[in-house]
């Protein structure tokens, strides 16, 4: 690869969307529903999250211009994260439908709570929560990447985490104690 030098600039090769996608399918992450509440109550299924910082506690998350949520948070200025276990697929399946009822209909018939800052819904049955304040938006393409301040964490159980890898759903394996 070559790299420029300050103040030279270099020829960028483009890669396709679909080559990006097909590879960053080899990395396995973490599955979240981002959620915002009051006048813009929304959730959506993500991957695209990440710790930044421990000190000031910071996390980012990065949502397309187009999607509903992005809209949410930046209306908001707070959103939540629910970290999924093994066991809510059906859930991330939900929040990743682009044909399910928006608004508070989206979440009838699931178990949630309001967060004690944000009021985002938190789902119940995660393995851990946070509420996020926003701090920073950067956009960066066709998505905004959003900094979260974290107001709020906490985390329930060692159960199996829920993964999104080539392409499908798998779960974390939980090692003997």
């Amino acid at each position: 690869m070559n790299y420029a030098s300050a103040g030279e600039t270099v020829d960028r090769i483009q890669v396709a969307p679909s080559a990006l996608r097909e590879t960053m399918s080899r990395f396995a992450t973490g599955v979240i529903v981002l959620s915002v509440g009051g006048e813009h109550v929304h959730g959506m299924t993500a991957n695209a999250f990440s710790s930044v910082s421990l000190e000031p506690p910071t996390v980012l998350c990065c949502v397309s211009h187009s999607a509903v949520m992005h809209k949410a948070i930046t209306s908001a200025r707070s959103f939540g994260v629910s970290v999924l276990s093994a066991e809510q697929e059906s859930l991330a399946r939900h929040f990743a439908d682009k044909h399910r009822p928006l608004g508070p209909a989206q979440f009838e018939g699931i178990g949630w709570r309001p967060g004690e800052v944000t009021q985002a819904p938190l789902l119940n049955g995660a393995l851990a929560w946070l509420e996020c304040e926003l701090a920073a938006s950067h956009d960066s393409g066709d998505h905004s990447i959003f900094i979260g301040d974290v107001v709020g964490a906490s985390s329930s159980t060692d159960d199996p985490g829920l993964l999104f890898f080539n392409g499908r759903f798998q779960q974390t394996v939980t090692p003997p104690r």
